[in-house]
């Protein structure tokens, strides 16, 4: 019976297509830990995804329930403090891990030919990362939250020439309030997972189709081979 279903969803799927491309493809020689950062980052990244899909759903994005829904979450909702604290700090490990991830990639020369792209993708990836940290920080209302926001809506509003409409995009207005928090909501929940889930799609596609780069001193010591 198992094997009828797997061969109607092999002739299907290609599922040995998938499995040779994704579990079983060769990697070059002195592959290190180092290399497991990016599936450590898209680890986080589902982390994030799924506690923050059970925080929306007690969560009330308006300026007189955010903080009343976040005590909620976290004094009254079944293991709501917890999934809270690994969505919060999760956040934190997730940017950490981007940055050492693009700092190994660059260390081995990655980003060059026929990779550009993959790095061009890498770093947008990034900018997405912060924007999630940037809008998320708002959600819980509190002063630190308030507070910050102002100082980091301000600094946009710096940016020349288009920095005004920038502020007023984010902000909704000369201060802070209702319209700020719902389209912080918004982009942090609707826009940036959206683009960000096609960003990885990308991501993932060209580092399957291009292989793992080789660490430069494997590069060398093949090339004293071949000579």
């Amino acid at each position: 019976m198992i094997n009828t279903v797997y061969n109607w969803l092999n002739e299907r799927l290609d599922l040995e297509g998938i499995d040779k491309a994704l579990l079983t493809r060769p990697v070059p020689e002195g592959v290190s830990w180092g290399y497991t950062l990016g599936s450590a980052t898209l680890f986080a990244f589902i982390i994030q995804a799924v506690t923050g899909i059970f925080l929306a759903v007690y969560y009330a994005p308006t300026v007189s329930q955010a903080y009343i829904s976040i005590e909620y979450i976290d004094k009254e909702v079944l293991f709501g403090s917890f999934v809270r604290g690994l969505h919060h700090y999760g956040a934190s490990a997730m940017v950490i891990l981007v940055v050492l991830h693009m700092i190994q990639v660059f260390w081995i020369g990655a980003y060059k030919y026929p990779r550009e792209l993959t790095w061009m993708i890498g770093v947008g990836l990034l900018g997405l990362t912060l924007g999630f940290g940037f809008t998320g920080y708002l959600l819980p209302w509190d002063q630190k939250a308030y507070w910050a926001t102002e100082v980091g809506v301000k600094i946009a509003g710096s940016v020349p020439v288009i920095g005004e409409y920038i502020k007023e995009a984010l902000a909704g207005g000369p201060l802070l309030g209702n319209l700020t928090l719902t389209r912080f909501y918004a982009i942090h929940m609707l826009i940036l997972p959206a683009l960000i889930m096609g960003l990885i799609g990308a991501h993932l596609y060209l580092v399957v189709r291009l292989g793992v780069t080789p660490p430069p001193g494997k590069l060398v010591m093949r090339s004293q081979e071949d000579k």
